[in-house]
């Protein structure tokens, strides 16, 4: 709908009573055109790597899903259900990354937020992370964030302070992530990667299709059996 209005919009304001006029809204509907069929064209191949150092999975660990995520991100609620059946059924780990999407207006402080309760325990913090992503659709804006939060935390038996984060160390921790996605060449959310070590097959797989996560995940444990 964007590109309709931005081709249209430039097109409406053309003096038409010109041939030059007739001649642009003509190239401009077809370009309109073009762009709608374009969107049914292949999938997108996926995230050209420029650094793979950091997409093996951690010590000991045969197979992982690594993901970057920004926990506004709709398609990333979307995902997050099917990644957590995943890791839960084939008992392998899940390293998040923050990779929070500037246009989103709460999701950074929800990363933070994240990263406080992961003091008290990564379990906690993954799971305020499961519940942003299932609440999304009610968290309007900044003061709603603080809202949920407030509540999670009460549920839970803590008090969140006023200032979640007065020295910016989580802050830190949230922007050592983003440049961790952009040294390996994410550009988008949700980015995701079945990791291996030792298979017989790729060392890392994108998962652009997330109806196939679970086979890729059967086919790498397969690649690194012993």
């Amino acid at each position: 709908m964007k590109s309709f209005f931005a081709v249209f919009s430039g097109c409406f304001f053309l003096p038409l009573r010109r041939p030059v006029g007739l001649t642009l809204c003509l190239a401009a509907a077809v370009l309109l055109t073009a762009s709608s069929h374009a969107q049914f064209g292949p999938p997108d191949p996926g995230t050209k790597v420029l650094d793979a150092g950091a997409l093996t999975p951690p010590v000991g660990a045969r197979v992982a899903i690594i993901e970057f995520l920004d926990l506004q991100c709709p398609d990333c609620a979307k995902a997050n259900p099917m990644v957590k059946d995943a890791v839960a059924k084939y008992k392998i780990p899940w390293l998040r990354h923050d990779f929070t999407l500037p246009f989103h207006s709460w999701s950074r402080l929800a990363a933070i937020d994240a990263r406080w309760f992961d003091l008290t325990s990564p379990d906690l913090g993954n799971e305020y992370r499961d519940r942003v992503f299932a609440e999304q659709p009610t968290i309007k804006d900044v003061d709603g964030l603080r809202l949920f939060t407030e509540k999670f935390a009460r549920e839970n038996g803590l008090t969140l302070p006023q200032e979640v984060d007065p020295d910016g160390k989580l802050a830190t921790l949230v922007k050592t992530d983003y440049a961790l996605g952009q040294r390996i060449g994410v550009e988008h959310t949700p980015t995701i990667w079945v990791v291996t070590a030792g298979s017989k097959g790729a060392p890392f797989v994108e998962v652009v299709d997330h109806d196939k996560l679970f086979e890729m995940i059967e086919q790498a444990l397969k690649q690194t059996a012993r």
